[in-house]
């Protein structure tokens, strides 16, 4: 049987989705081959300034979401959180952290880079950024600081680079947001599968996630089913 594919969309600044990290995880230990999850971003932060200063200028602005991204991560006790947490050295854009993630991803797909156990090469590095952003303030839309972060990780910053420069890794971006647009995506994260017909936007549990799988293995797209 084909794996369900599901399609996974999320921004790299996005709580939401740091949190549920843990929930990708364990559909992949549990899940196995059974599944295979393709990872697209989407520009939730692509303008952060902006649209922090416009939906929180009445609610304290940067000081006033800091305090309520730490109060949504006080209730999962699986990651931490810098103090500070959107108060200093505040990215402008996600888009530059995604431009470049889909550059490692790239160097993956033509085999310049390979996969280290189970993670491939580019959700390690997705998950670096993120955890960089969250845990120590990195500025992670700084190209400074992403070059470094692809150093730590071994990764061949020249052949990055070329990704960039060639545009290839902004016709991959572009290819998301494109994908974006199609699925009607506005939440980070969403998960969409069935061809698109079903769909899980936001903060949904481990077991929500679980039970849509095991209805699909069980009764595949071509077969009807009663519910």
């Amino acid at each position: 049987m084909e794996p369900i594919r599901i399609s996974y969309f999320s921004d790299v600044l996005c709580i939401w989705a740091y949190i549920a990290q843990i929930r990708l995880d364990e559909l992949k230990s549990t899940f196995e081959d059974r599944v295979s999850i393709d990872l697209h971003f989407t520009p939730v932060f692509g303008d952060a300034h902006r649209k922090l200063e416009n939906r929180w200028r009445d609610r304290g602005g940067f000081g006033g979401y800091s305090h309520h991204v730490k109060e949504v991560a006080a209730k999962f006790n699986h990651i931490s959180i810098h103090p500070d947490i959107w108060t200093i050295d505040i990215p402008y854009s996600s888009t530059s952290c995604h431009l470049f993630l889909r550059a490692i991803k790239l160097l993956e797909d033509k085999e310049i880079v390979k996969n280290r156990h189970s993670h491939s090469l580019f959700e390690t590095a997705t998950r670096t950024f993120r955890e960089a952003f969250f845990t120590k303030l990195a500025n992670v839309a700084d190209r400074k600081v992403q070059l470094e972060i692809a150093k730590d990780l071994g990764l061949p910053i020249n052949k990055i680079k070329a990704q960039i420069d060639s545009g290839e890794a902004y016709a991959e971006l572009s290819r998301d947001f494109d994908l974006v647009k199609e699925h009607n995506v506005t939440v980070s994260p969403t998960l969409i599968f069935n061809e698109g017909r079903q769909r899980l936007n936001g903060n949904v549990g481990y077991r929500v996630i679980e039970a849509n799988i095991r209805e699909l293995l069980h009764n595949p797209p071509d077969e009807q089913s009663w519910c």
